[in-house]
């Protein structure tokens, strides 16, 4: 394996109740002024605005809101909440919901430190030098943005979505209620669950040696979803099922499985690309593409995904070629996804084969990408083609 230096800063307080027990506590480390930051709405209907909004104010801090952050959330709003903190001259933020409103928050922390566009430390042309300090409460199983420096920003007006990050961007704390996950509804926690088991998949495909705890660790997350996941689906009030995938999501993304291997993330670029150009979730998109960027490394990853195959799917290999059993194991990919109602083609969401050059175009904006093995614009669109 490669030599590697792991630290995580960020506090996880996990387990029913831990809002009312630790939020205030924990806030009050940083100062008064609050941006309280969440998005279209789900967190009034199901009461959490309401009970972190007593808490905060009989505690007596100063709140400002942000709402309405975008599941791919935009530079608009990052600007948006940029000039809320510099206005209210703001001590601290608070993003209630899932990775979207988190991803913002962490350009917003990084933005509001900064004195041009943020976009800038999005695009990777200025590094950030200061942060904001952000706490979370999450509300979504799904990108495991609540313990990691990751970030997802999208320009509309120029149809770009790249992803950045900071070590000054990691949450101060993040407060994980399995309660706070049961009012989301069947999609999403389907688009969750696809999302968690996509990011174990980046970092299981890797080029390293002589990772076999990393490698085991994957497998036993992937494992641990492909069981509890389809339970979930059809009990979706279920608190303890909903423990185990939020602990799940956080677990397959906060760095934990990637010491001492790089994974690939090339289907995260293309899924940008694609999202970027249509705005289709972005698990959605990963759905679809992945299992076909499996097949497009079948001569360069069979053996990975012979490995996958015997030890997450528990494929027979008696009578059949690797490759046979690779492909059974991507076969069963699919087949597990499309079972949960996540989609496989992307003309579920009414995407052809118009604007697969812009897509291509735009994941080459930084050049051939992937850790895996490497992707020139004619990989990408061959994969794309190949999702259509």
């Amino acid at each position: 394996m490669d030599n590697f230096i792991y630290q995580n800063p960020t506090r996880l307080i996990f387990g029913q109740g831990q809002v009312k027990e630790q939020l205030v506590n924990q806030l009050m480390l940083f100062g008064n002024k609050i941006l309280l930051v969440y998005g279209g709405g789900s967190i009034k209907r199901n009461g959490l605005h309401e009970e972190v909004t007593t808490l905060l104010n009989e505690a007596g801090f100063k709140v400002s809101e942000l709402a309405g952050v975008e599941p791919n959330p935009r530079l608009d709003t990052v600007h948006k909440g940029v000039e809320i903190c510099k206005t209210d001259e703001i001590d601290v933020l608070l993003a209630v919901g899932g990775g979207s409103v988190i991803d913002c928050t962490k350009a917003i922390a990084a933005g509001a430190k900064y004195d041009g566009d943020a976009w800038d430390l999005v695009t990777k042309k200025e590094t950030p030098e200061d942060a904001l300090p952000f706490g979370t409460v999450l509300t979504l199983a799904a990108t495991g943005s609540e313990m990691n420096s990751g970030s997802v920003i999208t320009n509309w007006e120029t149809h770009e979505k790249y992803g950045w990050g900071s070590p000054l961007v990691f949450p101060k704390f993040s407060i994980l209620d399995p309660a706070n996950t049961l009012s989301v509804p069947k999609d999403h926690t389907i688009y969750g669950i696809v999302d968690m088991m996509s990011h174990v998949f980046e970092q299981y495909f890797h080029v390293q040696t002589n990772t076999p705890l990393q490698e085991n660790m994957c497998e036993a997350v992937l494992k641990t979803v492909i069981e509890a996941g389809p339970e979930l689906v059809e009990n979706l009030d279920d608190v303890k099922l909903r423990e185990t995938i939020l602990y799940s999501g956080t677990i397959a993304l906060n760095g934990t499985l990637q010491m001492g291997a790089r994974g690939d993330w090339a289907s995260h670029n293309i899924e940008h690309a694609v999202s970027a150009v249509y705005d289709i979730p972005h698990a959605g998109g990963l759905a679809i593409l992945f299992p076909q960027w499996m097949r497009h490394h079948l001569d360069k990853g069979e053996r990975k995904l012979v490995q996958l195959a015997v030890n997450v799917w528990g494929i027979s290999t008696e009578g059949k070629s690797d490759r046979q059993v690779a492909e059974e194991g991507i076969e069963r990919l699919e087949q597990f996804w499309s079972s949960l109602g996540a989609p496989n083609r992307l003309a579920d969401y009414d995407i052809d084969d118009s604007r697969i050059g812009e897509m291509a175009d735009k994941a080459m904006a930084r050049g051939p990408f992937g850790n895996f093995n490497a992707l020139e614009k004619e990989d990408v669109v061959a994969i794309l083609n190949a999702a259509l």
